[in-house]
């Protein structure tokens, strides 16, 4: 099967590893999903493997160590239900309205395929259901608002994140300062998810101000120090894991 472009574009500016692991099952991971996955993706977690884009983006994949990313493992239902419970309740606005830039579709429409280092999810819009090459992209502020829309597959999304054309707000600035880079996957054996997770629910205001509060020097956007969410899961008694490889 011939590459897609965008795949080509992406292995130019970021080399995959070497040799990346056997690729996954994807008859067994669809039908277990209910659904087609888009070709971009399936060649995509081929040619990468399990890892982490610019120490900061980690794809869902099935099957996947880290049950955290495990595309077929019980995160996508938790988080749709963690997102459904954030739209019912309104965060502020009246009960089930939508944020600014958030996808006009229902919660069942969207799957996880992307978590980062700040906790910000990305997630298909799989609309229309049967036909997955035309699914695009959202990014979300853990959850809640505000989310960043993208017209395009995952590959065209790391193309022009990584290649420097977009930027995405809830990104850090400095994400490419050291180039484009794939940092393949460390994890040897299971990691399940083993509680629930509200981390993934605060916004990164809330732990910028509670870092203040206490003494820390934290930038105004970007990236929040592991070190400080650390410190702020400790203080507030998050039940995610700590230390949790992702990848």
């Amino acid at each position: 099967m011939t590459a897609l472009p965008g795949l080509a574009a992406l292995t130019s500016l970021c080399p995959p590893p070497p040799v990346a692991p056997p690729a996954p099952d994807w008859p067994l991971a669809e039908g277990a999903l209910g659904m087609s996955l888009p070709r971009d993706y399936k060649e995509l977690v081929a040619a990468y493997g399990p890892g982490e884009f610019c120490d900061f983006l980690t794809l869902y994949r099935p099957g996947a160590l880290s049950e955290w990313v495990d595309l077929t493992g019980p995160m996508p239902a938790r988080l749709r239900a963690q997102l459904d419970a954030v739209r019912s309740a309104g965060t502020g606005r009246s009960a089930g309205a939508r944020s600014p830039g958030e996808p006009r579709c229902a919660t069942e429409d969207l799957l996880v395929v992307g978590v980062t280092g700040n906790g910000h999810y990305l997630f298909w819009d799989t609309r229309p259901r049967n036909a997955p090459d035309r699914w695009t992209v959202a990014v979300t502020e853990r959850l809640g608002a505000p989310w960043f829309t993208y017209s395009g597959s995952v590959t065209a999304f790391l193309v022009d994140v990584l290649g420097g054309t977009l930027h995405v707000p809830l990104f850090p600035r400095d994400l490419l300062d050291d180039g484009p880079s794939f940092t393949p996957s460390r994890l040897r054996g299971r990691v399940p998810v083993t509680a629930p997770s509200t981390w993934s629910q605060v916004s990164t205001s809330t732990i910028r101000t509670w870092a203040r509060a206490n003494g820390h020097d934290v930038p105004d956007r970007g990236r929040v120090p592991v070190a400080i969410l650390e410190a702020w899961e400790a203080a507030t008694h998050s039940d995610r894991p700590r230390g949790t490889d992702l990848r």
